[in-house]
């Protein structure tokens, strides 16, 4: 017996609504199809269209740099060293004809004399206290000026050009004539030297640092105005953490380059193992001589290795 036809009737229903539904899922995806198809066939029937851009790219592309300058600045740098050779009478061939005499001399210093190196230990560790002093005074003098050098803080040109100019002045004088005229000046001894470092530390310590501070950020020194604080404070709390990591490096590099500058110092009477160097030199010991020079290249790599440890572990 059926008495609930109903049911079958929805199922029916349901059914022509399912596949309805896919018909039109169909004809959908035929229209998508066809779509698709006529955009290809688009393509296909105007290729060109699509690759304009690319074209036109192409024709706004820059033209390759011409070779003629850089033909020109090779021309003009060989002519100077061509120019420079002939007016100081420089010749392969003169070097050629010393070779000889340069090998007489490495033989002569070769095997170096080991028993001096009791006599320029004392030498060299004056050396060593002259550069360290020399380099101290220089980095406490470069502060004051580096600051009234910056641009950035000094705002007037009237300060900080003149400035620069005086601190230019300094640094075109070698260390050697620096030394030379403070042996004039205070006889002879280490104390000339220490003060002709003094003089070549400060002049480039305090053209690094200079340079260092005008690349600052100016934020944290605008808010410290803002809320009142002292040209001091600004110093203290908004220049210097941006710049004593860069002010050690530079004080541990001059110390570095016065190491090698105190050894030479001493030919001029500026105390430090120079002296030794003259005296072996003048009375031709070129064995003590290349002592010497292994003991200060020893010692100059030392300084470097530390120095460079420094650098890593606390900058």
């Amino acid at each position: 017996m059926n008495m609930n036809p109903c049911p079958s009737f929805d199922a029916d229903a349901k059914a022509n609504t399912n596949v309805n539904a896919v018909t039109d899922a169909d004809a959908n995806v035929g229209a998508n199809i066809n779509i698709n198809s006529n955009a290809d066939a688009n393509f296909n029937a105007n290729p060109s269209t699509s690759l304009s851009g690319h074209a036109g790219l192409k024709q706004h592309r820059p033209a390759a740099p011409s070779k003629l300058k850089h033909y020109l600045t090779a021309a003009i740098i060989l002519l100077l060293l061509w120019g420079s050779a002939v007016d100081t009478d420089t010749s392969w061939g003169k070097l050629i004809q010393g070779s000889p005499n340069m090998l007489d001399l490495l033989q002569e210093m070769f095997p170096p004399k080991w028993s001096y190196f009791d006599n320029i230990v004392p030498a060299m560790l004056e050396t060593i206290r002259m550069a360290l002093i020399g380099t101290t005074f220089g980095a406490i003098l470069a502060v004051p000026v580096a600051l009234l050098c910056a641009s950035n803080l000094s705002r007037s040109a009237w300060i900080y050009q003149p400035v620069r100019f005086l601190l230019n002045l300094v640094r075109t004088i070698p260390d050697l004539l620096l030394a030379a005229i403070f042996v004039a000046i205070f006889g002879l001894g280490p104390l000339p030297g220490i003060m002709a470092l003094s003089v070549f530390s400060f002049g480039l310590i305090a053209k690094l640092t200079y340079e260092a501070l005008e690349t600052i950020d100016r934020g944290p020194l605008e808010a410290m105005t803002a809320v009142g604080a002292t040209p001091v404070q600004r110093i203290a709390f908004g220049v210097v953490p941006q710049i004593q990591a860069h002010f050690i490096s530079y004080v541990l590099y001059t110390f570095e380059i016065n190491v090698r500058a105190a050894a030479v110092l001493g030919l001029v009477g500026a105390g430090g193992i120079g002296h030794y160097y003259e005296v072996t030199l003048g009375f031709l010991e070129y064995d003590k001589t290349c002592m010497i020079i292994l003991f200060t290249l020893v010692v100059v790599l030392l300084i470097d290795y530390v120095s460079t440890k420094l650098r890593e572990k606390w900058l």
